[in-house]
């Protein structure tokens, strides 16, 4: 087991965020907890996928995980009577979106 390093240690840890995070209240949360912040565009992201060859912007992995669990059409709308039935659901959209994209890559 590998035991994090406490954050006064550390120079931080980099948290992307998109433009919804702009402002200062944000900011200070993340620098009393000791995050780096880094706020790139949409635009500034091509930009720099452009620019640099082999670049992959960071944020879109979450908005596109995201998307994918919004097609499950019953988790976008929680009609499940206990939260152990809605985690269930959850955890079974997940691992269905794991065998998926573990299809497209060996299949």
């Amino acid at each position: 087991m590998v035991v994090r390093p406490s954050p006064d240690q550390a120079p931080g840890q980099t948290l992307c965020v998109d433009a919804g995070y702009v402002g200062w209240p944000v900011r200070k949360a993340c620098r009393s907890r000791n995050y780096l912040v880094e706020l790139k565009s949409q635009q500034q992201e091509r930009q720099a996928k452009i620019d640099l060859p082999g670049y992959r912007p960071r944020r879109w992995v979450v908005e596109r995980t995201h998307s994918w669990l919004n097609r499950f059409r019953k988790l976008l709308v929680s009609f499940e009577k206990t939260e152990a039935s809605y985690n269930a659901l959850l955890a079974l959209a997940c691992a269905l979106i794991c065998w998926r994209r573990t299809i497209t890559i060996y299949g």
